[in-house]
């Protein structure tokens, strides 16, 4: 080939080559018979999750809305950073743990990422949505397996839809039509203390960004706090336009704890004095019986897989629930969240 002629390839653009998306990976059911949850794997070695997500997130988002939850599992994942990469490639990027509810530790300062609930080993951790009780809440929901158990420590999940349509309708109704009252208090002895939930030491920012987000303060002595907000039982999926069951009702019941950890609790504080309780909006207390009856169409409704080494997880977080079961040895599950979105712009129409 003469120099002009190689002049004028060089100037040439390259066309994007179009690969079909079932040449690279493959997708199957989690449990056959059931369409929540696909398994995401290579159809070979050393394909990057990364640069696949990149060039199929239109189908990725397809598959999400349509399963609930994705498991990426035999990709090259092996590290924080490659995590990050992932999530960058599969969402917007990670967002900052905010308004916190439970302990976790920031594995890098510079990235996004945590350890999942910093809680006993020996302690299940009961099914939610993340962050459901939170005027802002992520979409999505990212954990990577660092370290896999030897036994147990799995991540049950559950598909909010099925959760969605097993709630007695006159139990959804009273909810859809009351809202749900969170009451906080922080560092009582139990739970988080404010600084942490709210990540400043300066009172006037917590006012100034609770006041933003429709939560009402109030200031103790000794210099605690109590928090007060209204939220929904149901929302409204942007994307699909799906109803669907999303709050911390039950998840935040004091009745919900251990029973070692509620009868401390019930002994020492009063019902607007524990850690974290919930109401109906209107402040009347939530019926035991209508408790039951939601605990147990949660754990009807969940499902387990044991984590291996450089799993990924994402769920959509307003079609999945998650929880934690107990664990003896050696676990790393790290976790993050992406795509932010208000509680205002999913609230039901009337």
């Amino acid at each position: 080939m003469n120099g002009p002629a190689i002049a004028k390839l060089g100037g040439m653009r390259r066309k994007p080559i179009r690969v079909d998306e079932d040449s690279l990976v493959r997708f199957t059911p989690l449990n056959p018979g059931s369409g929540y949850t696909a398994v995401c794997e290579p159809a070979g070695p050393g394909i990057s999750l990364v640069a696949w997500a990149e060039a199929n997130r239109e189908l990725i988002e397809r598959k999400l809305l349509e399963h609930g939850a994705l498991l990426f599992r035999g990709f090259p994942v092996d590290s924080a950073q490659a995590f990050d990469d992932c999530i960058s490639a599969l969402s917007g990027g990670a967002l900052e743990y905010k308004f916190r509810a439970s302990p976790r530790t920031q594995v890098d300062p510079r990235l996004n990422i945590y350890t999942s609930t910093d809680y006993p080993k020996d302690q299940r951790i009961f099914p939610h949505n993340e962050h459901s009780y939170s005027p802002v809440f992520p979409l999505k929901i990212f954990l990577w397996c660092d370290i896999a158990p030897l036994a147990r420590g799995e991540t049950p999940i559950g598909d909010t839809r099925a959760i969605t349509r097993a709630i007695d309708p006159e139990v959804r109704e009273r909810f859809a039509r009351l809202g749900i009252m969170y009451v906080r208090n922080y560092g009582d002895g139990f739970g988080l203390p404010w600084q942490t939930v709210f990540q400043t030491d300066d009172r006037a920012q917590v006012d100034a960004y609770c006041a933003s987000v429709g939560i009402q303060t109030e200031w103790k002595a000794d210099g605690r706090l109590r928090t007060r907000q209204v939220g929904p039982a149901l929302v409204r999926h942007p994307r699909s336009g799906e109803t669907l069951w999303f709050n911390h009702a039950t998840f935040f019941h004091v009745s919900t704890l251990p029973p070692s950890v509620r009868d401390a609790l019930e002994a020492d504080f009063a019902d607007d004095d524990l850690p974290q309780n919930t109401f109906y909006g209107d402040g009347s207390p939530i019926e035991p019986q209508v408790l039951e009856h939601l605990r147990g169409i949660y754990l009807q409704h969940m499902t387990e897989f044991p984590w291996r080494h450089g799993d990924v997880l994402l769920l959509d977080n307003m079609l999945s629930v998650h929880a934690r079961n107990e664990y003896d040895s050696p676990r790393r599950i790290l976790v993050s969240m992406a795509e932010a979105l208000n509680s205002t712009e999913v609230a039901l129409k009337p």
